[in-house]
């Protein structure tokens, strides 16, 4: 075999086996002695060193690769063809060092001496840098060309797929794009290229979260981190794609933790390219989580990068950030009215208008829209109303979405002092986004779901719908809320603002808003509801029951907020026996504490018992709070006007809505006992013993999953952990390991009554009103989409072992007589005086007897 041909040979291998391939270019290096350009094996040089190249990117070297093919293109002096392969080969080494237009540029200089298939893999190779500079479309053009000229070459056919399925997800084609990926790590697979592979399988993540399915994308990014261990450049690269989706998907906690992982791996690897906008990632995340300080640094370093890199159409993107950041530094820190609200304002709302001019020219229509939305309600705030309709004007003018256009009108409805009309539109909008969503995507869960049947179908084109078209329409849906809030002052129709509350609930939740009947007649026995509702720091409470619907002014929301966290302290510190320092004193200092700051806050909250029963709800009866942001947290039934009766704590309107339903004969309860507690047995057995038809079950992930799709009423006494930075990488710990909140996103059927016997079980982060994120969040999301009006009881607290086995034996004998799990839980608490339990969901229906 001549040296050109081991060279050759090294080139085919470095796909399959780069450690060896390395050792074969290394092998025809010493034979030539590294000529320079007229040495005699200049050719299998140039060669052997593009094999070196390859098989060091392989491994993740993107510096070394690139010197290597710049050596490969010095050594091919005098073989045309030499030099444009290794230059072809280093247009993606180029493009993710950070230079994507030089890699462009590197493309142009091969394909005049290239032919045949090879111009087909510079087609690929190419798509990588077009991607990298959001041209998309072109992308899968030179992947298309590419695709069907290369069934030979499995390599750069797989690459070719895989490259088209990553435009596609950017375009929002997930169909094709699943296809593109599944085809690719097939193709892979059979040509031995597993590396490849594994990065089309590293890829179903990011696909799975952009289309809503949040569910199978933590479950295929489980699968893919085990597979890509090894390969910390991939790995950081699928971590930063899985991150975006994620972020689309509003869970900024799960995408922060994943990125702050991903970004120094891809420091070190040297993947310049990848760097900037994993660092835009980690910034959009942060401002969602709302850490403003952390956002606007770390979008301002992605910028410097991107632009040192020349990567122009992302600098607004980045800009973007930095002034989204800057404006939520600046309306945190100042009252609306008060002059610090003002300052720096003029200029800022310049510099908003001037980066929507900037989206609009690089090609982010979307987000020109809606940034240009946010300088108008910014120049308002400011009183420059003239400046505020030139803006509207515009977005009205360009918008190629109904939902944009709508959100326009009602806004400048609302300048003109008609918030009648402003109302009108604002719905008519939200109604556009259903429509929408079912015509931009439905095709393409058509398209990947066709086997699976109809409702599955039919459930992907909701997560879609929520992902998508949803975001968008929450800034719609909270203006509708604000203005039926002003209408309110005007007019005192609470039920409006109620409807609107509701409105704002269900487009997060991908869902239709309730129909509320006509005032004065609730469902018989749903009681009183009391749902919360935010402006900005001010908090109102729409109180509805038989003789109708009332708004009042609650006062500050922060400063309930900060209670909420001093009452739920005073808790753990009462459960965990931590009162100045006796654990003989339980109840000490801090239980005075804690009932201190539960009756002032319900003074705020509830302004005394008076407020209920004038809401028509009799004395003891049911009553369902809907609270909003951090108020989800709070030990709801611990108020005094709320202690004793019956509470459920939901996300939305919905069940206090829907018509309450009978006993339906014994249920089937299955229990489960975690391990590492000391009583946990012992209340999984008292459990199966008080019910007619109960039994204990394994504590290991299948059978709990498998548990779920045949009781009627779970109940797990296990240890639990909330992840306030990751609410949906909160666990339940059982034998085999953890159940994540996200594993209960896969279950087929939820039962009506789940009991977490477990520490923080309860706690949840609501990044906005009508989504609780966390474990008792995951379970009632689940069931909804199932169809089951789900309630889950468990703790927002840690809670000992022993109290929680003497308060769960009274309230699984009250739950068999019949009772409704919030009577049976109020029950329960007055006669063990154990607190921290909350009935969350449709906690007011009773189970059946034995």
């Amino acid at each position: 075999m001549t040296p050109l041909d081991r060279a050759e040979a090294a080139v085919r291998l470095s796909g399959t086996d780069p450690r060896l391939a390395l050792a074969e270019a290394r092998a025809v290096l010493d034979l030539t002695g590294r000529p320079g350009p007229a040495g005699a094996y200049g050719e299998a040089a140039s060669v052997a060193l593009r094999a070196a190249a390859l098989a060091a990117r392989e491994l993740g070297d993107l510096e070394l690769a690139g010197e290597r093919l710049e050596e490969a293109i010095a050594a091919g002096h005098g073989f045309p063809r030499r030099v444009a392969q290794a230059r072809m080969s280093l247009v993606t080494v180029r493009a993710q060092l950070g230079d994507p237009e030089g890699g462009l540029r590197l493309a142009d200089l091969a394909e005049r001496d290239l032919a045949g298939t090879d111009l087909a893999r510079l087609g690929v190779q190419r798509s990588v840098a077009l991607i990298l500079l959001g041209r998309h479309e072109e992308a899968v053009r030179h992947c298309d060309r590419a695709v069907g000229l290369l069934d030979d070459d499995p390599r750069f056919r797989a690459g070719g797929l895989l490259n088209r399925g990553l435009a596609h997800a950017y375009l929002e084609r997930y169909g094709e794009a699943e296809a593109d990926l599944a085809e690719c790590a097939r193709v892979a697979r059979s040509a031995g290229l597993d590396h490849v592979a594994m990065l089309a399988e590293g890829n179903l993540p990011f696909v799975s979260a952009r289309r809503g399915d949040v569910a199978a994308a933590f479950r295929r990014y489980r699968a893919a981190e085990a597979t890509l261990f090894g390969y910390p450049e991939r790995l950081a690269a699928m971590r930063t794609d899985f991150a975006e989706a994620l972020v689309a998907a509003r869970l900024p906690g799960e995408a922060r933790t994943l990125l702050e992982q991903a970004v120094p791996e891809l420091v070190a690897a040297g993947a310049q390219a990848a760097v900037p906008g994993a660092r835009l990632l980690l910034a959009q995340a942060a401002l969602l989580a709302g850490d403003a300080t952390l956002a606007e640094t770390t979008a301002r370093t992605a910028l410097a990068e991107l632009d040192a890199q020349g990567r122009t159409a992302w600098l607004p993107l980045a800009r973007e950030v930095v002034l989204r950041a800057r404006l939520a530094r600046t309306t945190a820190t100042a009252s609306p009215a008060g002059p610090g609200a003002r300052e720096g304002l003029p200029g800022l709302v310049t510099e908003l208008i001037t980066c929507a001019d900037d989206l609009a020219a690089c090609g982010w229509p979307g987000a020109s829209a809606a940034l240009r939305l946010t300088a108008a309600a910014a120049a308002v705030r400011l009183g420059v109303i003239t400046r505020a309709r030139a803006q509207l004007d515009l977005v009205a003018a360009a918008a190629t979405r109904p939902l944009v256009r709508w959100h326009a009108a009602a806004m400048r409805h609302r300048l003109d002092g008609d918030l009648d009309r402003a109302l009108a539109a604002a719905a008519r909008g939200i109604e556009a986004v259903h429509d929408a969503g079912t015509r931009d995507h439905g095709t393409a869960g058509d398209t990947a779901l066709d086997a699976t049947g109809g409702t599955a179908r039919d459930t992907a084109r909701d997560a879609e719908l929520r992902v998508h078209a949803a975001r968008p329409a929450e800034d719609l849906a909270e203006l509708g809320r604000e203005i039926a809030l002003d209408r309110a002052g005007r007019t005192g129709d609470a039920r409006t603002v109620l409807e609107w509350a509701e409105r704002c609930r269900a487009v997060v939740r991908g869902a239709t808003a309730p129909v509320f009947r006509t005032p004065g007649a609730p469902p018989a026995g749903a009681g009183i509801l009391v749902e919360l509702v935010r402006r900005g720091d001010d908090l109102f409470a729409v109180t509805a029951g038989p003789q109708g619907c009332a708004l009042r002014a609650l006062g500050s929301y922060q400063a309930a907020v900060e209670s909420t966290v001093r009452i739920r302290y005073g808790l753990r510190r009462r459960n965990l026996r931590d009162t100045a320092g006796d654990a003989d004193a339980p109840r000490g200092a801090a239980g005075e504490a804690v009932a201190h700051e539960l009756s002032a806050l319900d003074r705020v909250l509830l302004s005394g018992p008076g407020t209920l029963t004038r809401a028509g709800s009799p004395p003891g009866g049911p009553v369902t709070v809907v609270p909003t942001g951090a108020l989800c947290t709070l030990p709801w039934p611990l108020l005094p006007s709320l202690r004793g009766r019956p509470v459920s704590v939901a996300a939305d309107a919905a069940g206090w809505l829907a018509p309450r339903p009978g006993p339906a004969g014994a249920p089937l309860v299955l229990s489960v006992a975690g391990p590492g507690l000391d009583h946990a047995a012992a209340e999984a057995d008292m459990v199966a013993a008080a019910h007619a038809r109960a039994r204990r079950v394994g504590a290991t992930r299948a059978e709990v999953l498998r548990a779920l799709e045949l009781a009627d009423v779970l109940h797990v006494a296990a240890h639990g952990m909330f992840t306030p930075r990751g609410p949906m990488l909160s666990r339940i710990t059982l034998d085999d390991g953890p159940l994540m909140a996200y594993d209960l996103l896969t279950a087929r059927r939820i039962p009506r009554l789940v009991v977490l016997s477990a520490c923080d079980a309860g706690m949840a982060h609501a990044p906005v009103d009508g989504v609780a994120l966390g474990l008792a969040g995951a379970f009632l999301d689940r069931a909804a989409h199932s169809g089951v009006a789900g309630c889950v009881v468990a703790g927002v607290v840690p809670v000992r072992d022993d109290e929680a086995l003497a308060l769960m034996t009274i309230f699984h004998t009250l739950l068999a007589e019949g009772r409704s799990p919030a009577e049976a839980l109020a029950r329960a608490s007055e006669k063990t005086a154990v607190p921290g339990f909350v009935c969350f969901g449709a906690g007011d229906a009773p189970f059946g007897t034995g």
